[in-house]
C-alpha cells in the first residue's frame, strides 16, 4: 500500500509516520516544507495543480493530512489550515489516481460542550476561536468534497514531545525550570478546564486503521474521559518527584494544590481571568463509540503512562 503523508515533521505526523512505517506492507512517502521530507512542498502556498502531478507521478492509494498549525494569526491559521486543505481536495479531484483520504481534524471544532456530557459525531460544531473554524472550514471541505475520505476528530493529543505550546507541555515545562532553579513553589493558571487526553500513540494507531477501513464521515478519537487539568498537574509532579507547592491562579481566587494530591483550598491573591485559548470552554469529553464501531479502535495507553514519557522527555530537554 503506497500512503502519501501530509505534515510528517508535526508532533500528529511523526508518530502517524512511525506506525505506518511499522507495518512492511506500505511505502511511505512523506511531503513537507521542512528539508527532510520526502518531497518539499507548501501546501498553504502550492498550486493544485503541481500537486496532482506529484499525486500521478507517485500513485499513492491513501494520503493522510496531518498538516497544519494551531498557533498564529487569523490569517495564519486560515491559510494553513484551511487553504492548504483546499489545496489538498483541488488535487485529489483532479487527479488520474483515487487515493483514499485520511484527515486529522481536532475537538476544537466542536467548541464548548455541556458539563458531563460527551460529544459524539451528530453534534453540532461551534467553534470558540479561529483556530477551531478553521480547522472546521477544512473538515468540511473535505466531508463535501466528493472523494473517499473520512476526518478523525481527535481530541487533547499528548504524549513525549507534546508541544510546550500545549497545556501539558507548558506544566511539564514549567516543572522542569521549577526543579532545577530550586523553586519550592510554582504558581499556575488555567487549571479548571477539563479535557478529553488521549496518547499520540493511540492516534496513530487510530490513523492506520482509518486507512485500511473504509469508512467515511467523522469519527471522533478519544479517550473517553475528561480529566481535569488541576488533577493532571497534581499527577504530573508526584511523577516528576516535585515537592514543592502548586498554587493555582484563577478568575481572582488563587488555590493551593497540595503536593500529594487531594481537594485544593482557596488562598488569598488575585489573577487574571480564566483562559480557554483553545476555544473549548469548561469541559470536553469524547464519545468514542463510532471508532470502536467502524474502525474497531480503542485506547490502549493510560493517561498515566502518558504523563510519565512527557515528563521523561521534558526533563532530559536542554
Amino acid at each position: 500500500m503506497r500512503v502519501l503523508l501530509l505534515g510528517a515533521n508535526g508532533f500528529l505526523g511523526r508518530y502517524v509516520a512511525d506506525r505506518l512505517l511499522a507495518d512492511p506492507a506500505v511505502q511511505l512517502t512523506a511531503l513537507g516544507r521542512g528539508d527532510d521530507a520526502d518531497v518539499r512542498f507548501d501546501l498553504a502556498t502550492g498550486s493544485p495543480g503541481a500537486l496532482t502531478r506529484f499525486l500521478d507521478a507517485v500513485h499513492p492509494g491513501v494520503v493522510v493530512n496531518c498538516a497544519g498549525t494551531t498557533r498564529g494569526s487569523a490569517k495564519d491559521l486560515i491559510r494553513h489550515n484551511t487553504v492548504a486543505v483546499a489545496t489538498v481536495c483541488e488535487a485529489l479531484r483532479r487527479a488520474s489516481v483515487s487515493p483514499r483520504l485520511v484527515h486529522l481534524g481536532c475537538a476544537a471544532e466542536y467548541g464548548p460542550a455541556q458539563p458531563g456530557s460527551s460529544t459524539a459525531e451528530d453534534a453540532m460544531p461551534r467553534p470558540g476561536g479561529p483556530y477551531g473554524v478553521s480547522k472546521l472550514a477544512a473538515s468540511e471541505l473535505v466531508l463535501g468534497s466528493g472523494l473517499d475520505a473520512i476526518v478523525l476528530r481527535v481530541f487533547s493529543p499528548v504524549g513525549p514531545g507534546t508541544p510546550a505550546g500545549s497545556p501539558l507541555g507548558r506544566l511539564a515545562e514549567a516543572l522542569r525550570r521549577a526543579m532545577q532553579q530550586g523553586d519550592g513553589e510554582l504558581k499556575l493558571s488555567g487549571l479548571g478546564a477539563q479535557r478529553d487526553f488521549v496518547d499520540i500513540r493511540d492516534v496513530a494507531r487510530a490513523v492506520h486503521a482509518a486507512a485500511l477501513s473504509a469508512a467515511q464521515g467523522v469519527v471522533n478519537i478519544g479517550s473517553g474521559r475528561a480529566v481535569r487539568l488541576r488533577d493532571a498537574a497534581g499527577a504530573l509532579a508526584r511523577v516528576a518527584g516535585y515537592n514543592g507547592a502548586l498554587h493555582e491562579l484563577d478568575a481572582g481566587l488563587a488555590r493551593s494544590i497540595p503536593p500529594q494530591g487531594g481537594m485544593a483550598e482557596p488562598v488569598a491573591g488575585g489573577a487574571a481571568a480564566y483562559p480557554y485559548p483553545d476555544g473549548c470552554g469548561a469541559w470536553q469529553q469524547a464519545d468514542v463509540r463510532t471508532a470502536r464501531d467502524r474502525l474497531g479502535w480503542r485506547p490502549r495507553i493510560v493517561f498515566e503512562e502518558s504523563l510519565a514519557d512527557i515528563w521523561m522527555e521534558a526533563a532530559c530537554r536542554i
